[in-house]
């Protein structure tokens, strides 16, 4: 059974839901990525991997996983093509882990933020469910029909956005504000805060990529 990755960046890591994540008995595999290092030395968990330029993280902590640990690092020249979360990405698809949730990939750097939702493409491609997480959002990228259950909901709302292009024939069920056959293009807010009404909201579309984030107050 492939169970969870849990990727731990540089950006926003609320301590106490960030530790209840990692020490989950369903998170089998973690890597450390620079500036996420110094949490993961923090709460004294151990990664599988760790990536990054470590330009942002402390230099006694990269020292300390260097000499004291066996963890395989990966470092990376600061002036590189990919952010060190897309490295960190590319690496658990390279390891063949399909389930991955990203911690650390949200916060007050909205250029990071929308650079790392944009990354989730690469593993969609690759067939794995990546996700950003916090404790108030559930970032992931759709390009099939998918069923969004109450129960399982990570907030009371939910919002959709195209990646890239507009996708036709867009179509939302079972929510509070529903969708036949609409053309969701990148240029308005048609589809924020959205209510999953019943039991279950039904998000359906022919083609194309949307980006669904799921979020609570």
């Amino acid at each position: 059974m492939n169970r969870r990755t849990v990727i731990v960046s540089g950006g926003l890591l609320e301590e106490d839901f960030a530790v209840s994540i990692l020490k989950d008995e369903k998170t089998e595999f973690i890597i450390g990525v620079d500036k996420g290092l110094e949490f993961l030395y923090k709460h004294r968990i151990l990664p599988d991997y760790i990536v990054g330029d470590f330009d942002s993280a402390p230099k006694e902590v990269v020292t300390y996983y260097r000499e004291e640990t066996r963890v395989p690092v990966r470092e990376f020249n600061p002036v590189k093509d990919a952010s060190d979360t897309e490295i960190a990405l590319r690496l658990c698809l390279d390891l063949h882990r399909r389930d991955i949730l990203i911690l650390g990939g949200t916060g007050t750097r909205l250029d990071h933020v929308w650079a790392n939702i944009q990354s989730l493409k690469i593993a969609l491609d690759a067939g794995a469910d990546a996700r950003l997480l916090d404790k108030h959002n559930q970032i992931r990228l759709l390009d099939h029909e998918t069923v969004l259950k109450k129960e399982e909901a990570w907030g009371p709302y939910f919002s959709v956005f195209p990646l890239g292009s507009s996708v036709e024939g867009f179509c939302i069920r079972g929510a509070k504000y529903p969708l036949n056959h609409h053309l969701l293009t990148p240029y308005d807010s048609l589809c924020v805060s959205n209510e999953i009404e019943g039991e279950e909201a039904v998000i359906s579309f022919p083609y194309g990529v949307v980006i669904l984030m799921e979020t609570r107050d």
